[in-house]
């Protein structure tokens, strides 16, 4: 296997990288850590009556610094590292990391609609979670399966999703065109266990440190309403 960053950050135990690794890191973090404020949606899904659970898949990158964002999101029930995009049978981490699966990292949102919408959501997805400008890579990995994508699970979704993509553009929010492509989830495939909740149970891996960590920083200093502190492991 090619020693590639997904290599080293996937397999290699942070306690035997060597000082050339870590160097390597943070040569090429690059912007991966940066949060830009940006509007709250124009557009969005009101506010359900009554307790319930809504679901969005969304991808930005490598999904334990997404999946650790919204872990730490007021009314995420759940966050869930996998992938979408492609078949049931490619749905394996050793497959999708040769970037031609069709699969994208992701992760599933499962939240609780009376406390947070999906446009609160996509506000934290498009500030912290990732540079949605960036095509096919996301700070230092590169491949269609680090896309920016919204996978959406309703026309209802996709409507704001759509809107609020075209809203941040028409504002010049970024320097560049937003590069998230919305599309209709056909399906959801969690990944293997030791992928789940992986920012929290390995802080010191020195890729979280330097690239997932910060996300979670940055989502606590610019949504203080919607952060949660993180649970004891």
């Amino acid at each position: 296997m090619p020693m590639t960053s997904t290599t080293i950050r996937k397999l290699v135990p942070a306690a035997v990288l060597t000082a050339a690794a870590l160097f390597w890191f943070v040569g090429r973090a690059g912007g991966s850590s940066a949060a830009v404020v940006v509007p709250p949606p124009a557009v969005d899904m009101p506010r359900a009556a009554g307790p319930g659970r809504q679901t969005v898949v969304v991808a930005g990158g490598c999904f334990w610094g997404v999946e650790a964002v919204f872990r730490h999101v007021k009314g995420v029930v759940e966050a869930t590292s996998g992938y979408a995009g492609g078949s049931a049978a490619t749905a394996q981490y050793e497959l999708v990391s040769e970037g031609n699966t069709g699969h994208a990292e992701s992760v599933r949102v499962t939240f609780d609609p009376t406390q947070v919408s999906l446009g609160q959501l996509l506000q934290v997805f498009f500030s912290v979670a990732h540079d949605p400008t960036e095509v096919n890579r996301q700070g230092p990995d590169s491949g269609t399966q680090y896309r920016s994508a919204v996978f959406v699970t309703s026309a209802a979704q996709k409507r704001v999703a759509d809107a609020y993509i075209a809203q941040l553009d028409r504002a010049k929010v970024f320097a560049r065109p937003i590069a998230t492509q919305v599309s209709t989830l056909a399906a959801f495939y969690p990944a293997e266990a030791y992928h789940q909740d992986y920012a929290a149970l390995h802080p010191h891996n020195p890729y979280i440190v330097i690239n997932d960590a910060p996300k979670v920083t940055h989502l606590r200093d610019l949504f203080p309403a919607l952060y949660r502190a993180p649970s004891a492991h």
